[in-house]
């Protein structure tokens, strides 16, 4: 990392309540630390993983999804943007794209979707898979947190 540039907290974003609620833990952290926040919404093809299908979501508008975005990240903060936010849009594996992003970061901050014992082993866990794969700490971020400022 340059010395010239600020200190990443890298979130990532899927829409859900607890991604949120991580979103706005960061800022909060990011405003205290002087750190830049990165939020990354990741979407996930089947195709992205080998399987196959289309090599693109025909569906798939991304000027569409980054205006979706850039509208989430305001109703997460009415007002003014927070300053020092950036958002990206990756499409792949949400963990891996999260695990990669969190190299040289400060810090990855997710939320935890809750699904039962069941559908976690089946599925797995983006919020397990980066707290035991990420290059930085990770703090995990239940939707219960979204209400505590």
């Amino acid at each position: 990392m340059e010395s010239s540039e600020r200190p990443r907290v890298v979130v990532g974003v899927d829409g859900s309540p607890s991604s949120y609620a991580a979103l706005r833990w960061a800022d909060r952290y990011a405003r205290t630390t002087g750190c830049a926040v990165e939020a990354i919404h990741v979407w996930d093809t089947p195709s992205s993983r080998g399987w196959s299908g289309p090599a693109i979501d025909p569906d798939f508008d991304l000027q569409q999804a980054q205006e979706r975005f850039a509208e989430e990240l305001g109703a997460v903060f009415p007002g003014e943007r927070p300053p020092g936010l950036t958002e990206h849009l990756v499409e792949g594996d949400p963990s891996e794209v999260l695990i990669r992003a969190s190299e040289g970061a400060e810090l990855l901050v997710v939320g935890r979707r809750g699904r039962g014992g069941f559908a976690r082993a089946m599925l797995g866990s983006v919020s397990q898979r980066c707290a035991q794969h990420a290059a930085c700490p990770v703090v995990v971020v239940g939707q219960e947190q979204d209400r505590v400022h």
